[in-house]
């Protein structure tokens, strides 16, 4: 809960953290969502006590000039149902580590612990594009895919607190392997690893489309990044505006198959990736379109681009934070 200290315009405030494989980003969030200050660390990723040092270190720096009550924490991450155990990270030295518990006892603070794409997909339905929707997924198209999804008004976890990983759902059986270590999922046709796989294959084919590629890569395909085909993109290069159609029609068949489950009224995209707008978005909404159960005779979720950009975790983790029971 929000509390009131005795001066009418000091009011206590909530820290969001989004621990990522580089740095650590915080923020001093209100209740409105809004950020007041911002910080940021390294990370150490591979020494779990000197992460939850620069974590705190951070909090306390962001802590001098407003009275905290709580702290929120997005980490890319395998969390426990009850947000206090960090099951595995792909980025992070984090194993079964008791990451609640560690942190609170380091800001002697309430922390909550959050899967970032979940804190995301949180601040998005919160305070960003899906503010008045009440079921709502949320894809975040970057190196993978993450998810979050909001029913009726609820942050899904599952049994085990491992849901909405949506990257992993297996979209062509014995298809590209995957970091996961299978084969086939979403995220190795619909993210930004793909997207890049594909243009740089395009550019070591000597094609003349690869022409614009080519040469914001210095003609080495394998300096060519997703920003690059973007950029390319945006300024109307026609193999690089095929490119990003073809990643949304994966998104969009994907999220088709989403929604025969979960049946959203709003498909909000977020990640890098999704700075290419409409470019992304229309294929990726006729693709849904085209591949929706029932389509023509049942309403459709409506697709958005988000809002709060990379600080859409950190604002989520806070705002959960600060709604936690304790």
């Amino acid at each position: 809960m929000w509390m009131t200290r005795a001066s009418d315009n000091d009011v206590s405030m909530t820290i969001g953290l989004d621990i990522g494989g580089t740095k650590i980003n915080g923020g001093v969030i209100d209740e409105c969502g809004a950020i007041l200050a911002k910080g940021r660390r390294d990370t150490p990723a591979l020494d779990p006590a000197a992460i939850i040092h620069e974590a705190a270190s951070l909090t306390r720096e962001l802590s001098l000039e407003h009275k905290i009550d709580a702290v929120g924490v997005a980490c890319a991450a395998f969390i426990d149902r009850a947000g206090s155990t960090v099951y595995f990270s792909p980025n992070l030295a984090w194993r079964d580590e008791p990451l609640q518990q560690r942190l609170e006892s380091a800001l002697g603070l309430p922390v909550t612990i959050e899967n970032d794409a979940n804190a995301a997909a949180w601040g998005e339905f919160r305070f960003g594009a899906a503010d008045e929707a009440a079921n709502m997924v949320m894809v975040t198209v970057g190196t993978g895919i993450g998810g979050g999804i909001v029913v009726d008004g609820v942050l899904m976890h599952g049994a085990f607190g491992v849901a909405a990983e949506l990257g992993h759902m297996r979209v062509v059986p014995g298809g590209v392997r995957c970091g996961c270590g299978n084969r086939g999922c979403w995220e190795m046709y619909a993210s930004g690893t793909a997207l890049v796989r594909e243009a740089r294959d395009l550019v070591i084919s000597g094609s003349p489309l690869a022409a614009r590629l080519s040469e914001l890569c210095g003609g080495d395909p394998s300096a060519l990044s997703g920003p690059d085909v973007t950029r390319a993109a945006v300024e109307g290069d026609p193999a690089a505006v095929e490119l990003l159609a073809d990643l949304g029609v994966w998104i969009g068949e994907g999220v088709a198959s989403v929604a025969a489950i979960l049946d959203p009224e709003l498909v909000v995209l977020g990640g890098g990736v999704s700075e290419a707008g409409v470019l992304l978005i229309d294929p990726a909404l006729a693709a849904f379109r085209r591949q929706l159960t029932g389509r023509g005779h049942r309403p459709e979720a409506r697709f958005a681009l988000a809002k709060l950009g990379n600080d859409a975790g950190m604002i989520g983790a806070a705002d959960l934070a600060a709604r936690a029971d304790r």
